[in-house]
């Protein structure tokens, strides 16, 4: 099991990402409305940001107040999710560049992007996000946090997804008509497939 100490410096670590994040946006944002973005009012977004701080501090409290014993292969299961988690955000970021935000910010007249995860899903940071909610609790057995904040999200994520895709429009509908937003199509092209 990963101990306690460990946990609490990896949710700081992680509340410091958090922030990086925040600024990033900031960043991002400015230089989006430099070049004429317009940003989609979004009422949930204050609730959005109090969610994932209350999240953090929800992990580190069920910890502390709550110490059980639980399966090594949970703890070290739910650390490799969260990790993976952190590896989908920061390759959605990275394929956004500056057009990544927390918020949901658009640039009239640009095309979606389709690339990196975005070729086979439309929500890769989303799809982290409902990882984290399991896996960062699970890490040290906190299965209470994992639960209320995996079924809260739920009804949030589908706010925000429902706020930023209307706000991307029609091209963006266009372009990922045929893209699940979480859960890759798993096909087989067979034709190029010869029998003989």
């Amino acid at each position: 099991m990963i101990p306690e100490k460990a946990y609490l410096i990896i949710l700081a670590l992680i509340a410091g990402e958090r922030i990086f994040e925040l600024i990033l946006s900031w960043r991002n944002a400015r230089w989006a409305f430099a070049r004429g973005a317009v940003e989609v009012k979004q009422r949930h977004y204050a609730f959005m940001v109090a969610f994932h701080s209350l999240f953090l501090i929800s992990c580190a409290t069920e910890s502390v107040l709550r110490q059980r014993t639980f399966p090594a292969i949970v703890a070290w299961g739910a650390l490799a999710f969260a990790v993976l988690a952190q590896a989908l955000r920061y390759s959605a970021v990275w394929t956004l560049g500056h057009r990544w935000n927390t918020k949901v910010i658009v640039q009239p007249g640009e095309e979606p992007v389709t690339t990196g995860l975005y070729r086979w899903i439309r929500h890769p940071n989303y799809l982290a996000i409902v990882l984290e909610m399991v896996a960062i609790p699970m890490i040290r057995g906190a299965w209470i946090a994992a639960l209320v904040f995996s079924v809260v999200n739920l009804p949030l994520l589908a706010v925000r997804i429902s706020v930023e895709e209307r706000g991307l429009g029609e091209a963006y509908a266009k372009a990922f008509a045929s893209r699940p937003r979480f859960i890759p199509k798993l096909s087989v092209d067979t034709r190029d497939s010869k029998h003989t």
